[in-house]
């Protein structure tokens, strides 16, 4: 069968249908799947169709095809709270000012919700997509086959993920949370400290941080206790106190008055027990909280370091539209940004004479 003839049967299917997918088309006209999305890209490009993750609609207001119609772009995270609400505000900012719609699909750090999210988002018809994964830079090999599946143009956002791993290399903003830890252990040292103590929780986040962490301790000539401990956000039952106070007895022991801890909420409750040991905050014990979303809140008010969040979502929802406003025949080179989060010096570790200027 010509493609000619191909392509008016797949048009044909589309307006009995109403919606197309690859492998039912490739049965249907006893070719290969390859050869559908091959159809199915010459058709969107025509206009006449446009093309979904597994197949295709019709043109629509919502989709990118038709003549002045609204782009639609999917963003899906792994939460819609803390440090991803300003990651969204800024891509819907950025959205709204293009005259796009964003789409929003949160995973709550499940692959497999995630998986639902993405494939309800896709389904409708977006033309591009934002994505944070549930999965970590470190685990980077379960993403990629699922990742190269989606057939729109997709950026990642706080992932970087790239070959071998995957089959192309993806577009991707994130911030340079190893130049985050590398500020938080420089104001230390400023401060006079050169025994640290650094507690992460279990996070992507602590993947990029413990690289940080590692190259300032060399370039700062500090010593630094990476503690095992699992520090809680909240709660005063006994097993809570308890693990509080086997880090403060750990930074005692070894030396260190001074703390860079992820995130605020286990920052700031450390801060409460430990005053409530009689340690004085920060005569006794500096401490750098890494996140800045509530650390502002805490009993002492904490520094901390500050990952540009709104930018972030900004910046990734710019990117990508410039790419789809660009359209397929005038492809844009590869691009991974990096961001650089600042540090915001409040009660609990001090400022130097030159941050005080």
């Amino acid at each position: 069968m010509l493609a000619p003839e191909r392509h008016e049967l797949i048009l044909r299917s589309l307006r009995r249908h109403g919606r197309l997918r690859v492998a039912e088309l490739a049965a249907e006209l006893g070719v290969s799947a390859i050869t559908v999305r091959r159809d199915l890209a010459e058709l969107d490009s025509a206009g006449l169709l446009r093309r979904v993750h597994g197949g295709a609609v019709g043109t629509s207001p919502a989709g990118r095809s038709a003549p002045g119609s609204q782009l639609t772009i999917g963003i899906v995270v792994p939460s819609s709270t803390f440090y991803y609400t300003d990651v969204i505000r800024g891509a819907e900012a950025t959205a709204d000012r293009y005259g796009a719609r964003l789409v929003l699909g949160v995973s709550g750090y499940d692959v497999a919700v995630e998986q639902e999210r993405l494939e309800k988002v896709l389904g409708i018809g977006v033309a591009g997509l934002l994505i944070s994964t549930a999965l970590g830079d470190g685990r980077a090999d379960e993403l990629g086959p699922r990742l190269d599946d989606i057939d729109v143009p997709v950026v990642l956002m706080e992932r970087a993920f790239g070959f071998p791993h995957v089959r192309h290399e993806y577009d991707h903003v994130r911030t340079d949370h190893a130049y985050g830890a590398m500020l938080a252990l420089r104001h230390l040292v400023s401060l006079g400290h050169r025994r640290i103590g650094v507690n992460f929780n279990a996070s992507v986040t602590a993947h990029w941080l413990r690289q940080g962490i590692a190259q300032a301790a060399k370039t700062l000539d500090v010593d630094l206790l990476i503690s095992p401990v699992v520090l809680p956000a909240r709660g005063e039952d006994p097993d809570t106190i308890a693990q509080h106070d086997a880090f403060l007895a750990e930074c005692e022991a070894y030396g260190a008055r001074a703390v860079l801890v992820h995130s605020d909420e286990h920052a700031a409750r450390l801060v409460e027990r430990a005053m409530e040991r009689g340690l004085r905050i920060p005569d006794d014990l500096a401490v750098i909280a890494y996140n800045d979303e509530t650390a502002s809140l805490a009993a002492v008010p904490l520094t901390a370091v500050c990952p540009p969040k709104l930018m972030l979502g900004q910046t990734a929802c710019e990117l990508l539209l410039r790419k789809l406003k660009a359209g397929p025949g005038r492809p844009a080179a590869v691009q991974h940004l990096s961001l650089l989060p600042d540090l915001r010096i409040r009660a609990s570790c001090g400022a130097t004479m030159l941050d005080r200027i």
